[in-house]
């Protein structure tokens, strides 16, 4: 009998009893989100990537189109700040109980305010890490600003 991945966003996702359906791939094969994309027959434009970035001690969250890039004056904008940065990846584990390539916005160890960049708002689904490498979760973007009490904000280039 194989034991069921539970990884904290899924744990999230079945505690707020949200819809969602999980997504495996070959991590070692696929390094970046367009090649995740490719590997799971998805357009990269419906898959999303977590970034984590900073402003002094206060974390806050963008999730992105996969071919997509931070737009870092929109994100202060959006999160009211002057200036952010990416998080060091070093720090990244520690602050969020995620690695790089594994980050998911549902199931951090502290709530940050998050970010979900407008073009998730019309679709019909989106892809998101579920929290661990090799792992993905396809989901209403609906479902997840509910999860992470998200806005929908213009923060890509």
């Amino acid at each position: 009998m194989t034991k069921k991945l539970k990884t904290n966003a899924i744990r999230k996702l079945d505690q707020l009893k949200l819809a969602y359906d999980i997504i495996h791939y070959n991590s070692e094969e696929a390094v970046d989100g367009v090649s995740v994309a490719a590997q799971i027959g998805e357009d990269p434009a419906v898959v999303f990537k977590t970034l984590v970035t900073h402003a002094g001690a206060d974390l806050f969250v963008y999730v992105i189109p996969v071919a997509g890039e931070l737009d870092m004056k929109k994100a202060a904008q959006a999160a009211g700040v002057k200036k952010l940065e990416m998080l060091p990846l070093k720090e990244l584990q520690p602050k969020t109980g995620y690695v790089r390539g594994g980050c998911s916005p549902v199931g951090m160890k502290k709530p940050a305010p998050t970010f979900i960049d407008q073009s998730a708002a019309p679709l019909d689904y989106m892809i998101v890490s579920a929290g661990q490498r090799g792992t993905q979760m396809k989901l209403k973007p609906a479902d997840l600003k509910e999860a992470v009490k998200a806005q929908f904000s213009e923060v890509c280039r």
